[in-house]
């Protein structure tokens, strides 16, 4: 089907973009959860929903998806796998510690808007 030049958006693509904006907020040495990203967005349960927006970021659409945490300051990848591996090299190189359990303290580095 061809557009008819209609600029109107679907709600799913405004929810991607928001979610996307928020999450290149997040600066270097610092991380947010999922719940908080959809808690900022108005959306409190809705942390799922942010993974999924995440995983949909095309590759040249720059976001910082590895600053984003599951709730406990663990990455939600398995361990061992190459996202896991990916996302936690890539928060030491922004100054990131892990503990011995692989948490990240988020009293320390939690992001606050």
């Amino acid at each position: 089907m061809v557009s008819s030049g209609s600029s109107t958006s679907h709600p799913a693509d405004d929810w991607l973009q928001s979610v996307w904006l928020l999450v290149k907020l997040i600066p270097q040495g610092k991380v947010a959860t999922y719940g908080q990203i959809a808690a900022l967005l108005g959306h409190p349960r809705h942390a799922r929903h942010v993974g999924r927006a995440l995983r949909l970021t095309p590759k040249d659409v720059d976001v910082p998806w590895h600053r984003v945490v599951g709730s406990q300051g663990r990455s939600v990848f398995d361990a061992g796998t190459e996202q896991a591996m990916i996302q936690r090299a890539r928060l030491e190189s922004e100054g990131v510690i892990f503990n011995d359990r692989d948490r990240i303290n988020l009293k320390i580095f939690r992001w606050q808007p």
